[in-house]
């Protein structure tokens, strides 16, 4: 058996301004951390909000975002992760990237795939090719950023080997209803823990729905920050849990 406890920061953005962000998230992730969690999640575009505006957002794959992040995994002994939008050494333009960073320094990164089309996302951000693991104190943990969470079939081609997805959200308050039935749906179907953790506040003219959540394998909620505004909150994944869901229940085996 396998517990992991994860760390969800609900949290509101400086619009654009990331030094005043992290100086604000910094007591965030000491308390998920006093609360016993191995795994912290920041949100979307995490330090700037969702923003399109790259020419201002956009820093250096392993820039100052990054860096803080390492610095905050080392500083609590945790695994702690958000996007940021990178721009890679060989590409032209940011990737909306999920970066992972571990204790011991090393870091992981998950582009993302779909850019938000209604947003124009896809005219200032490329996209991601393809999926992550990673095993984070021995649980099997598969990122996804934001709009992701609509295209079931790249969580189905990685259910087998994760325990526990995470998402990574600025997700808008109009359309809240969609990202609570989807993340359920995604925990249902692939039968596996799934992580949300969306902003709060409002930034660039749109109000974000919060409603950062852990289900388990079976979409039952085990952690709720609804809408109550920023919130720290924990749940545990149990690797026993998929594992039992999974034998009891071999949907996946039929896909």
């Amino acid at each position: 058996m396998t517990v992991l406890r994860v760390g969800l920061l609900q949290h509101d953005i400086v619009w654009e301004d990331r030094e005043a962000t992290l100086e604000h998230l910094a007591p965030m992730v000491a308390s998920a951390a006093a609360k016993g969690a191995g795994l912290v999640l920041a949100t979307e575009l995490f330090a700037v909000g969702f923003s399109m505006a790259t020419d201002a957002i956009a820093e250096p794959e392993g820039g100052p975002t990054s860096r803080w992040l390492s610095e905050q995994a080392a500083r609590h002994g945790v695994w702690i992760g958000g996007s940021i939008p990178e721009v890679a050494p060989s590409a032209d333009r940011p990737a909306n990237c999920f970066v992972l960073a571990a204790p011991d320094g090393t870091q992981h990164r998950y582009a993302k795939v779909h850019g938000f089309t209604y947003g124009g996302e896809h005219e200032h951000f490329a996209p991601g090719s393809g999926e992550l693991t990673v095993d984070v104190e021995g649980v099997r943990v598969t990122p996804f950023v934001c709009y992701d969470l609509r295209f079931a079939d790249r969580w189905w081609q990685r259910a087998k080997g994760t325990d526990l997805y995470v998402c990574v959200a600025s997700w808008p308050q109009q359309r809240r209803a969609h990202w609570q039935t989807l993340l359920r749906a995604r925990a249902i179907e692939n039968l596996a823990y799934v992580a949300g953790a969306n902003r709060v506040g409002a930034g660039g003219g749109i109000d974000y729905a919060g409603d950062s959540c852990v289900m388990t394998p079976f979409g039952d909620v085990v952690a709720d920050g609804e809408r109550a505004g920023e919130a720290v909150l924990v749940a545990d994944v149990d690797t026993d849990v998929v594992a039992a869901t999974r034998a009891r229940y071999p949907f996946l085996d039929d896909r």
